[in-house]
């Protein structure tokens, strides 16, 4: 008979340490028991997927690489000329910048996909135990990243006020301000995600204030930025005081672009750290899918990008939704894809809810526990890029029925 083999005080053939402090999203739970009812009736408003089309202009430029044996190729290990370009050309001017503020062949690197971007850069500008100011709520595959780069999230809260959110700062002067604090970078995203809270300037002003008093990296998550609703503002931290110097942009197709499925982001960043980033991009992934960079370069470069109208579309499926919620305390978004719930006023969790109304309502929707700090549980999030209008008409009626029962 074989020896019994005992448990030793080292922690042996297990899992590494780094995966013991990442959750799951709750997205991939709920989205397996939607697709397990192969019910046409469900709502699919637990993923940020979305129903409108991307740029003509990119589908065809697909078609077209497909044939192309130079985007069949590991090369050019830094995103394809063309699209940096474009890229870097894009954060320019969004931020307010000459062209020639970037080198696009230093300081541009294309990405698998934007997240990719987001570890990328936390790889290059972060060690073991450095803190990452991020908001609460926010999206835990961000945070996640956060962790598995070895940094620490800080949070500083969402508050939900009558006309949306709004970021606590007090909260933020007293993170910064802490003479413990180890900050290194900030993470942030306006529009947020999940929340669709956007700074407005005396926000960006403070985050930003607070940025160059830790003598901190802004990682800037620019995955929505132009889609905002009501005439608010479009802000890029870049733009202000200090900011220039220690900015990193991570933009991506997924989201203003409706590309998801093409996989490509892009990271443009100051040149003090270009060289850090050229190591980790070489390292991780090495490159982005090459047939889908024409297509990148394609849709960032169209006549018509269709960001606008399809930001119409958004605003009004939004509209159409807190209408419909009359009577649950929804917190009104002002940009982005998706709207948050607070259950806790009808005695309930988000994950409580979320079960509900799948099982009673054919709506598939995500709870908001691991997103933030611990009182992120009580928020159920309803994403509205991906059901028309036709079909969110009555969502409220079986809400409210669902819940009761």
């Amino acid at each position: 008979m074989a020896n019994k083999v005992t448990s030793s005080p080292s922690r042996g053939r297990g899992p590494s340490e780094r995966v013991a402090v990442l959750t799951d999203i709750g997205v991939e739970r709920m989205g397996d028991a939607a697709d397990l009812l192969s019910d046409p009736r469900v709502l699919r408003l637990e993923n940020l997927d979305t129903d409108l089309s991307p740029p003509p202009e990119a589908l065809v430029a697909t078609e077209r690489a497909i044939h192309d044996d130079d985007a069949n190729s590991y090369l050019p290990f830094f995103g394809h000329s063309k699209l940096r370009r474009a890229a870097t050309d894009l954060v320019a001017r969004l931020a307010g910048l000459p062209a020639e503020a970037y080198d696009w062949r230093r300081q541009c690197f294309i990405s698998a996909g934007g997240l990719s971007g987001v570890f990328n850069t936390l790889l290059a500008c972060i060690d073991p135990g450095d803190e990452v100011v991020m908001t609460s709520p926010a999206y835990v595959g961000l945070i996640n990243r956060v962790r598995l780069a070895g940094g620490v999230p800080r949070f500083v809260p969402l508050l939900p006020v009558a006309q949306g959110w709004r970021l606590d700062l007090g909260a933020l002067r007293d993170l910064v301000g802490s003479p413990d604090s180890r900050v290194r970078a900030f993470l942030m995203m306006s529009p947020s995600m999940p929340t669709g809270a956007v700074f407005d300037a005396a926000e960006w002003r403070a985050v930003c204030e607070a940025c160059v008093a830790a003598d901190a990296w802004m990682l800037y998550d620019a995955a929505m930025e132009r889609l905002l609703f009501d005439g608010v503002a479009h802000i890029h931290p870049v733009s202000l005081p200090g900011m220039h110097e220690r900015t990193v942009t991570i933009g991506a197709l997924s989201k203003e672009y409706r590309m998801i499925g093409w996989r490509v982001g892009w990271v443009v960043c100051p040149a003090a750290l270009s060289e850090a980033l050229a190591r980790v991009s070489l390292s991780n992934v090495v490159t982005p899918v090459g047939i889908a960079q024409p297509a990148a370069s394609a849709a960032i470069g169209a006549a018509d990008d269709g960001i606008q109208a399809c930001t119409a579309q958004w605003q009004a499926r939004r509209d159409l939704l807190l209408q419909e919620l009359h009577g649950f305390e929804v917190i009104r978004p002002q940009g982005g894809w998706s709207l948050l719930i607070d259950m806790a006023p009808l005695g309930l969790s988000g994950r409580e809810a979320s079960q509900a109304l799948l099982e009673h309502a054919q709506v598939a929707a995500t709870s908001m526990e691991n997103w933030g700090l611990p009182d992120t549980a009580r928020y159920l999030r309803l994403v509205f890029a991906n059901e028309p209008l036709s079909r969110l008409t009555g969502i409220g009626e079986r809400m409210r029925a669902a819940l009761k029962a």
